[in-house]
């Protein structure tokens, strides 16, 4: 017996308006916007796909219909119907004629009007500022920046593994983690993927994670969040310069398929494109030691003048280095001492780590971390001990050692810093739907 089957009714959406030049059509949507001139209302609906403006003539629809769009308040839910016309003055190049017009739920003194608004302000109500054209352009990039990030690893044979988010051991320490009760136990919220994601790379050769990460660091720099995004890739028998060019092709991919598909929303965001259209590769490659003299020479404070070598790179140190690039550039081997227990020590020279920072240019800082990973069960153990870490949390991540070590390398890029870079924003909060920051977490 043939089952019979249903077609789903097609809405129709602004953003596919031009498949129905010269058709009636029926949007739904939210006023986003009004203006009237005497017999005329323009009305712009917005669907979340678009906005496009709706023109009610008094003399095309009935006397009600026309005062209802006289009246209907910002942010109403409304239904339109009408006949769809091109023009040329329009963004969108087409606006719809009105026949009739419904409100299907009143919006009452709706608190962000067109005027302008203090950012606490804008924050507070971060569920109602989503709906504004700005804000929905940079989360339509950010969404396609995670897709890019997922489709460029599931083309090139990598294996998602999910990481933790309750963990019992910390990467760097506890300093900056949140702790948390684990049924009498002490856990910790994640602050990194890439531990487990050496078990993985182990497991599958080329394996990623993605997934919110945690840092408690008491920073209120606009750089900085205590819940972000991450991507995590770990690549058995990868080396340090293997894990560059593998960071360099993946932004670059990213960026492109930007360009690609989101110009609109750049031009929104009156993103100078040219900066992204500069991202190609190679990008340079300094050494800390590089990295420090350009500090030395081109910082515009004594401090900057006389940096000392041995201390890690904050943001004004980061945005000096940038300034001197128009793409990304990659600063490797930095001091030993200043960086994580699993590193690997350049067997060269063994006070330099074969680790790897990429700094965005423009001043948007390091947007990717990460290197070679040390593979020596004994040397390991060491460090563990000389950091003061309880081993027994990372007996499981000794095993990787125990078990047929090999060398393997991998980084981490930040979502919300990278959405920040390319999107030109100055604060990392418009970057995540709702940001947690030290002093927010609400809505």
């Amino acid at each position: 017996m043939a089952v019979e089957t249903q077609t789903p009714l097609k809405r129709i959406y602004v953003e596919n308006i031009g498949q129905h030049d010269g058709q009636t059509v029926t949007l739904h949507g939210w006023l986003y916007n009004k203006r009237s001139s005497g017999k005329l209302h323009f009305l712009q609906l917005r669907d979340g796909t678009g906005i496009i403006q709706c023109v009610v003539f008094k003399g095309d629809v009935a006397p009600e219909v026309f005062e209802a769009a006289d009246k209907v308040s910002q942010e109403s839910s409304i239904q339109v119907t009408g006949m769809v016309k091109a023009d040329t003055r329009s963004k969108l190049g087409f606006e719809l004629g009105v026949t009739d017009f419904k409100v299907l739920g009143e919006s009452v003194d709706y608190p962000i009007s067109p005027k302008e608004h203090g950012v606490a302000f804008l924050m507070d109500h971060r569920h109602l500022w989503l709906r504004s054209a700005r804000q929905n352009a940079i989360i339509r990039i950010r969404a396609e920046i995670i897709r890019a990030v997922r489709n460029y690893f599931d083309q090139n044979g990598f294996t998602l593994v999910d990481a933790p988010i309750f963990t019992p051991n910390a990467c760097e320490g506890t300093t900056n983690l949140f702790e948390t009760d684990y049924f009498d136990e002490k856990a910790y919220l994640t602050q990194s993927g890439q531990l487990y994601m050496e078990a993985a790379a182990a497991a599958f050769g080329k394996a990623y994670c993605f997934g919110p990460t945690f840092r408690a660091e008491k920073s209120k720099t606009r750089r900085h969040l205590t819940e972000f995004w991450m991507v995590e890739p770990e690549v058995a028998f990868m080396d340090l310069y293997e894990d560059m060019d593998l960071a360099e092709d993946f932004v670059c991919f990213i960026v492109q398929q930007v360009l690609q598909n989101r110009r609109a929303e750049l031009e929104v965001l009156e993103r100078d494109i040219s900066k992204l259209e500069a991202i190609r590769k190679p990008f340079p490659r300094i050494t800390y030691d590089e990295a420090i003299a350009l500090i030395r020479k081109h910082g515009p404070e004594e401090e900057h003048k006389n940096f000392p070598w041995g201390e890690d790179f904050g943001g004004d140190e980061e945005t000096i280095i940038s300034s001197q690039f128009d793409r990304p550039v990659f600063i490797h081997h930095y001091p030993a001492e200043i960086k994580p227990f699993y590193m690997k020590p350049d067997a060269e020279n063994p006070k330099y780590a074969l680790n790897v920072d990429m700094i965005a240019p423009e001043g948007y800082g390091e947007v990717i971390g990460g290197g070679q990973r040390e593979d020596d069960l004994e040397v390991l153990v060491s460090k563990i001990q000389q950091h003061g870490l309880p081993m027994e949390a990372f007996n499981w991540y000794l095993d990787v050692r125990k078990y047929g070590s090999f060398p393997h390398a991998g980084f981490g890029l930040g979502i919300e810093r990278t959405v920040s870079w390319i999107c030109g924003l100055h604060h990392v909060r418009e970057t995540i739907p709702f940001p947690r920051l030290m002093d927010r977490l609400s809505p």
